[in-house]
């Protein structure tokens, strides 16, 4: 899976839950998204060190050559939900203009 697509399936997750009273946090395990644990220990150190996400502790541990990562209560942040928001709309954007493209001739 293509580490964009993962961080952004994460987010939009979490951004869903915000609606929940609770949250199984087993939504958005290693598991559950069906990636590599090291993988996805490092897509979550980057969501927390970038701001968009909290309640993800991570350290590094001294068996492994990766950092570790357990979620505790993690919740998407205000950043989080401007990268979804930039994304859909630049996503949006792209596929107006392969519209246009397909639709008219010579370009």
């Amino acid at each position: 899976m293509d580490n964009f697509r993962l961080i952004y399936r994460i987010l939009k997750i979490l951004e869903k839950a915000m609606e929940l009273e609770e949250f199984d946090k087993n939504l958005i395990s290693a598991e559950s998204l069906d990636v590599p644990f090291p993988l996805w220990c490092r897509i979550m150190k980057m969501m927390v060190d970038n701001g968009y996400v909290t309640g993800v502790e991570v350290w590094n541990a001294f068996d492994c050559n990766y950092p570790k990562a357990a979620l505790v209560r993690p919740e998407i942040t205000l950043k989080g939900l401007e990268y979804l928001n930039e994304n859909t709309f630049m996503k949006k954007i792209a596929n107006i203009g392969k519209g246009i493209k397909e639709s008219v001739p010579g370009l």
